[in-house]
């Protein structure tokens, strides 16, 4: 009896290693990314995520006078028009974005204004960042025009 079932294992495993040793894969494309031939991949852009628009999205393109001046022009017809809308939220920081004066926080509900979420907000000064680190508790004031936090404290 173990003869013969010995005879069948051989001869199952003679079939299945006969079968698998004259597969041979066809050979791959140039085009195809793991050919040693195959021309690198174009560098990915940089992470927009925390950006709103194209126009958050910190520029290295020089302003010009005119241009600086017709935006100051804005934020002082602003500033007349009246106080500009502010929210205040409290969270958590996740993460900051100093080199792009953006932070990341994880927050309750903001009342009239948004959801508990985490979400990330540009911050203005960028100066406000210094200082704080993932973890930390906040209270955070937004501009609600500018969708940008004015305002950090450090809650205990």
């Amino acid at each position: 009896m173990r003869s013969r079932r010995g005879l069948v294992v051989s001869a199952v495993a003679a079939l299945l290693l006969a079968g698998c040793s004259s597969y041979q894969p066809e050979p791959l494309a140039a085009n195809h990314p793991a050919h040693p031939d195959a021309p690198a991949a174009s560098e990915r852009p940089p992470s927009q995520t925390l950006a709103y628009t194209q126009s958050d999205i910190p520029s290295v393109r020089p302003v010009s006078p005119v241009a600086a001046a017709q935006q100051g022009e804005h934020r002082a017809r602003q500033a007349e028009g009246g106080a500009a809308q502010t929210v205040v939220g409290e969270g958590e920081v996740i993460a900051t974005v100093p080199n792009a004066s953006q932070i990341v926080v994880e927050h309750g509900e903001i009342k009239d204004f948004m959801e508990a979420m985490t979400m990330g907000y540009r911050v203005d000064p960028p100066s406000l960042l210094a200082g704080l680190r993932p973890g930390d508790k906040i209270r955070f004031t937004i501009d609600v025009q500018r969708r940008t936090i004015t305002e950090i404290e450090k809650v205990k």
